[in-house]
């Protein structure tokens, strides 16, 4: 029987990050809701192109076909759009035979409130108040940067990046190194507290449940050497040794583990993006979500000290 959603992986997305919007959003700026929903209406029947987080999201709701007697993903729409305006965006999800079935449109209103009723691990967005209004409210969240989209259907993986301090983990450690940009001080703190897991980070709930489909594989190719896994898992940080040795006693704690960990130490990230080319990369920090070629998929997680409004 399939999971009930309770026992799911279940990513949130909002129209604006799963297709390219650009031209509805112009409408809307120029004329309002009313011009809006009229826009709408008329181009109800023109497909929308693929958005940034489309080659993520096919490969995510992927899983489901290689386990489909617990189907254990799922992929929930929250949009702004009210139920007629939605209407195209739910023709392009059924014209791209993405399986997304339940949807929520709040006509204008954010929809942070409601991730918690569907069990949502992460919500995805192109609007920064919804993302960091979910953020506030301690819902795991991204804000989707605008990047060229590449989906190679030959390719059949699904690769996600993670930087690891305001991510996976806590920005504790960011706090310390942040109050005077020192190192030294920042290793100090890291070398006396080596034994001290690290306390989730906004997206430690997805990290530990991509872990258990990772498990879930493991499962399956023993079940059947033929099985080819789809998951692969990096993180990539900023740090280095000593440093390095408290992002494996937190991980090891949850009992959770990468494919490839990288530590950097400082060096810039889209050398090692530019070669794992993952399908999504999440950093707290927008001086490291750059790409040279413009197209990897980054997603900003404007959480902890690093994204600290000014009064």
């Amino acid at each position: 029987m399939p999971y009930p959603i309770e026992h799911k992986l279940v990513i949130g997305i909002a129209s604006s990050a799963l297709f390219d919007l650009t031209a509805s959003h112009q409408v809307y700026l120029e004329g309002g809701a009313e011009a809006y929903r009229k826009y709408q209406e008329q181009q109800i029947g023109t497909i929308l192109e693929k958005g940034v987080a489309f080659p993520f999201i096919r490969r995510f709701l992927s899983i489901n076909k290689l386990h489909p007697d617990t189907a254990p993903v799922e992929v929930v729409l929250f949009s702004r759009n009210s139920p007629e305006t939605g209407l195209r965006v739910m023709n392009s999800i059924a014209h791209y035979g993405l399986d997304i079935s339940r949807a929520c449109f709040l006509t204008g209103e954010s929809p942070y409130r409601y991730l918690p009723a569907f069990n949502t691990s992460l919500f995805l967005s192109a609007n920064e108040e919804d993302v960091r209004r979910a953020l506030d409210a301690h819902y795991p969240a991204g804000l989707v940067l605008p990047s060229r989209t590449e989906d190679d259907e030959a390719d059949g993986e699904l690769r996600i990046a993670f930087d690891f301090d305001g991510v996976i983990a806590d920005d504790e450690s960011e706090t310390v190194f942040k109050r005077n940009n020192n190192v030294d001080e920042f290793h100090a703190h890291e070398t006396a507290r080596v034994a001290i897991p690290h306390q989730p980070g906004p997206l430690a709930d997805l990290f530990r449940k991509l872990s258990l489909m990772q498990q879930l594989e493991e499962d399956a190719q023993r079940a059947d050497p033929a099985y080819r896994k789809v998951l692969r898992i990096a993180i990539i940080t900023a740090r280095s040794a000593p440093a390095h040795e408290r992002v494996v006693t937190t991980l090891k704690s949850w009992g959770v583990s990468a494919n490839e960990t990288f530590f950097l130490g400082g060096m810039e990230k889209a050398r090692v993006l530019g070669i794992f080319r993952p399908h999504m990369f999440f950093d707290d920090q927008l001086s490291h979500l750059q790409s040279p070629a413009g197209n990897i998929p980054m997603v900003h997680i404007p959480f902890g000290v690093a994204n600290r409004r000014q009064p």
